[in-house]
């Protein structure tokens, strides 16, 4: 096989990078080529992602490539879920998108399914999980806050859509950056009328619908001369970056969970057809687009954005230890001194996450954690905890879904795949075989779904076994003291049971 250059864009909700992938003799390999920050802007109220910004670092390593010579077989970009980019009949990008931490979505969700369409009508169209910053809801809340960008707009374009916009001047909809809207029917493939039009949008707004692997188009004229580059194909990998990240799950069969671990933590298992029904909709759970007709049947979990948020508000000498100093810290800490649920609503964007997680304990009758190491060990335990109890959900609908088959491993993916504490928990939590890594598996995924476009891949199949020869993968098993996790399991359960929460 000859070599082959992808440059994959895989932007994350607090930074993004550029990478350029190979593909030779059935191993696949990466090199970054530049990092940068993707910083929230505080104006006026709310809070944007800077576009802008993002377009130029796109520019910058595009630039990069064309200064080694490099003969680029496609471009493909993936970020972060559910927000978007209003632009004008001139074309023009008439604001910055609004980040999904804004708080103008706060109790919109509550008014919306009470005085325009139901909880369960939601659900039954769309199988998706509700959060207050999904984009029906973000639309909603613009709509009647009367927000002129949405007003003037011609088009409405996912985060991803409109970068490759930027590059190519084609509007698309892609299909799993779509599926994490709340407002696509994975029965037909579309976004539903019934929801566009609940919230004053036509479909005409949307760009036509595209699934992974589909060619938007070239670079423009106007990027080839910045770029000093020739008109290199942009290719629709799956846009979503759990999408992307679900895609490089190095698994041999479909007898896998997985548990993508970040910011967010994505728990949940491939299936062919959406999963829609009385027992999904209590649980919360969601079904969003996957490669190849997938479904990706999953529960978002907190994750790691509980720790990111504590470490930015310790001390500088806390700050300046490692990840694993930090972290080997908390190993010394009581096991399961103090037991939160990370998915409690005090945690989604507290003015101080220490603060909410000491109250959390304190209002629940337990020890409140004082100390940096006393704080990571709550977290750990706790989002250990969460995951048996989604993955105990898990099971039984696999098992419904999957009726002769049973789930045999977890692939935990990620950056939280290198913390081999947390991933130990898991595996006692869970009680199953844990294989942790790749780390860069979005990235990855982007590469590889390029890789499938330009034919040097046949399926998703041949697609995770490059990625399991390309890579290295951790197994854990299940050592601790079972007879602990379960009473701890019962007591997180009952102290969590009396609080305000959703499934």
């Amino acid at each position: 096989m000859n070599k082959e250059y992808y440059f994959a864009v895989d932007l994350g909700a607090t930074s993004g990078r550029t990478i350029l992938g190979t593909l030779a003799d059935g191993r696949l390999e990466q090199e970054e080529l530049t990092r940068f920050p993707n910083n929230l802007i505080e104006t006026g109220g709310h809070f944007y992602w800077d576009l802008y910004a993002l377009y130029f670092e796109m520019i910058r390593g595009l630039k990069e490539v064309a200064r080694r010579n490099i003969t680029l077989t496609s471009i493909g970009i993936d970020t972060w879920g559910v927000d978007f980019v209003f632009i004008g009949d001139d074309g023009a990008i008439l604001r910055n998108p609004m980040a999904y931490r804004d708080p103008h979505t706060f109790g919109r969700m509550e008014e919306y399914l009470e005085k325009v369409v139901s909880r369960k009508e939601v659900y039954d169209i769309t199988g998706i999980q509700f959060m207050n910053f999904n984009s029906l809801f973000q639309f909603y809340a613009m709509q009647q806050d009367g927000n002129s960008a949405m007003k003037m707009a011609r088009k409405v374009l996912f985060v991803p859509d409109a970068l490759s916009w930027m590059l190519t001047g084609e509007a698309v909809c892609e299909y799993t950056i779509a599926s994490t809207s709340q407002m696509l029917d994975p029965r037909t493939g579309d976004l539903s009328e019934r929801l566009i039009e609940s919230v004053g949008l036509k479909r005409e707004h949307f760009g036509r619908m595209v699934q992974p692997g589909a060619r938007i188009g070239v670079l423009t004229d106007e990027v080839q001369k910045m770029t000093g580059l020739g008109p290199v194909p942009v290719i629709a990998v799956a846009g979503h970056d759990t999408g992307a990240a679900v895609a490089a799950v190095p698994a041999k069969d479909e007898q896998f969970a997985y548990l993508s671990s970040g910011t967010w933590s994505l728990m949940g298992i491939e299936t062919k057809e959406a999963i829609i029904n009385d027992r999904s909709y209590e649980l919360n759970f969601t079904n969003e687009g996957g490669i190849e007709g997938t479904t990706r049947f999953l529960k978002n979990i907190c994750g790691m954005w509980l720790y990111e948020r504590c470490r930015k508000e310790w001390p500088e000498e806390v700050r300046q230890l490692s990840h694993p100093e930090l972290q080997g810290s908390a190993m010394q800490v009581e096991a399961f001194r103090s037991i939160i649920n990370p998915d409690d609503k005090a945690f989604a964007n507290p003015p101080s996450m220490i603060e909410a997680i000491q109250t959390y304990c304190r209002e629940t009758g337990q020890a409140v954690p004082e100390t940096p190491a006393e704080i990571c060990r709550c977290i750990f335990d706790s989002l250990a905890l969460r995951y048996r109890q989604v993955f105990g959900w898990i099971k039984e609908f696999y098992s419904t879904a999957k009726p002769s088959k049973t789930i045999s491993v977890l692939h935990v993916i990620g950056g939280g795949s290198l913390n081999k504490y947390l991933t130990q928990f898991t595996a006692d939590a869970c009680g199953i075989e844990v294989l942790a890594g790749p780390q860069e598996c979005t990235a990855i995924g982007n590469i590889m779904l390029q890789a499938k476009a330009s034919g040097s891949v046949a399926d998703i199949w041949q697609m995770r076994q490059i990625i399991a020869d390309s890579v290295d993968m951790t197994a854990y098993h299940p050592t601790g003291d079972q007879g602990a996790w379960a009473a701890a399991y019962e007591r997180y359960l009952e102290i969590t049971k009396h609080r305000n929460l959703e499934a």
